[in-house]
Formats: C-alpha cells, structure tokens, sequence
C-alpha cells in the first residue's frame, strides 16, 4: 500500500513501533522465507494454477446449475438471463496461507428465490454425477450446513447463502452490512467465513509480512499440535486475527519481526510450555 494512502492507524489504537526494519531484520526474514521452504509449505506454481482452475470450473458448475433450477422453477427469460452467481473462496486459502493439500472453503452465493434445500440436494446430485467430483458428503447439521468433496483432486468444503435479491452481480463486496438484511440465520453465518478473512486482509498494513508471518506461526502451532478448534485450541482464523494485530501494531516490521512480536504480546505462555 502507499505511503500516501495509509490510514494514521489500523485497529483501534495508534502503533506501538513504526520503525523500518534494519539490515539484520531483512537477513533474518530471509532465512525465515528458507525455512518454510525447506519444510514443504508452499506449493509450486503448477499446483496454485490448478487449483485457480478447479475453482473457475467449479464457479461455472455453479451457475450452470442455477440456470437449471431458473427452468425447473418456470423462471421469467429475463430474471433467468441476468441470475448469475458467484463462489467466493475463504479461510486459509483465501488468506493466501493455505499448505500443500490442504482444502478450500468455498462460498456459494445465489439469489434469493433458490431454496437452500435445492442446494444441498440437487447441486449435491449433479456434483455426485460429476466425472471430476469423488467423495461428495452432504453435512446439513452441521453450525454452518457444508457439502464436502473432492473436485479432480482437491478437497473442497461448500457452504451456501441467499442475497436478498433476484441476481447475482459479478461485481460484489460482500463487506457491506445491507446484505445482511432480511436473510436467515443459516445465511449470514455463511456469509461469515468469507467476510472475516476479507476483513483481515483489509485491515493488514503489509498482506504480504502478514502472510509469511502467519504461515511460521502456523507451522510452529502445528508441529506442537495445537492447531485445532476442535480440540479446544486456536483454529486458523483465531491464529490469523492474532497476528493480524500484531501487524496493525508494528506497521513497517518484516515478516521475522513480527514472528518476535507474536511471541512477546501473544505467547509468552506458549513459548514455555512448547519449546
């Protein structure tokens, strides 16, 4: 970002620190960017443009699927015409901090007269019927209904939710609160995921600091097995907000630096009992 277009602040208090980073913070975030090298946390170009490519085909998937319900439901040629829809990918990888094979959080958007059932059973059969699509698992009950599966090769988790109107613009700030008016709860928790990661990255001062910060303090939670919400520990998105803060209160730290910070605002508990 610019110097000129910086807010006087990120978050809700002044920096602690605006110092720029001195030689031995640049050679340390060198050998930092090494290290996640050498431990296999990156993939290579060939599969980042992969997995672009399922997420196009998945996103025209979508919407071929949404023309057909426009015809089951005797939609108008017009409002059929101009339906559209749009996924929108969340969580790590939308954070840009996703590993080797790890999964992707896809938001769904549709318009408000497709029923969230039709969703998860006739888009959940014409994914099963899919050449591409193995292992498809419909997960209603779940806090947010998801529909599981592996589109040629990568592991997709699929969550829906309804705009309050009869399109979807290709063009769409979900960040906006009016489209949270009038939907149900279902949706708006939907809503939720891609909203939050979309938020975080905005109020990052540097998304690339923030990003290969991150994926150390991921890696180090990893290898001592406390990432993970489900066994009572921090999940991804905990982990990203915590250092999202650190980057809003060191604005012009490297991505080392900040890795120091974390540990000395965030995890003094942490650093002794996992050494």
């Amino acid at each position: 970002m610019p110097f000129m277009d910086r807010p006087d602040c990120y978050g809700i208090t002044s920096p602690i620190s605006e110092d720029l980073p001195e030689e031995g913070d640049l050679v340390q975030t060198r050998k930092l960017i090494e290290y996640l090298k050498a431990n296999g946390v990156f993939e290579d170009d060939l599969e980042l443009k992969h997995r672009a490519e399922v997420l196009k085909r998945l996103e025209l998937f979508f919407k071929e699927w949404l023309q057909e319900v426009c015809v089951k439901m005797n939609i108008p040629e017009t409002v059929k015409d101009k339906v559209g829809g749009k996924i929108f990918p969340f969580g790590s990888y939308h954070l840009g901090v996703h590993s080797k094979g790890a999964d992707i959080d896809v938001l769904c958007v549709g318009p408000a007269f497709v029923e969230r059932d039709e969703f998860f059973t006739s888009f959940a059969e014409k994914l099963r019927a899919h050449r591409e699509v193995k292992d498809t698992q419909v997960i209603k009950e779940a806090f947010v209904p998801v529909i599981k599966l592996k589109f040629d090769g990568i592991e997709i988790d699929l969550v829906f939710a309804r705009l309050p109107q009869k399109s979807v613009p290709q063009k769409l700030d979900l960040l906006k609160d009016e489209w949270l008016k009038d939907i149900d709860n279902q949706c708006a928790r939907s809503f939720n995921g891609y909203r939050v990661t979309e938020q975080i990255l905005r109020l990052v001062p540097n998304v690339y600091t923030f990003r290969m910060a991150l994926r150390a303090i991921k890696l180090w939670a990893k290898r001592r097995n406390i990432y993970s919400n489900k066994l009572g520990f921090l999940g991804g998105v905990s982990w990203a907000i915590l250092m999202a803060r650190i980057c809003q209160v060191y604005p012009n730290a490297t991505a080392a630096t900040l890795v120091i910070k974390f540990f000395k605002l965030c995890g003094p508990r942490w650093k002794k009992k996992c050494p």
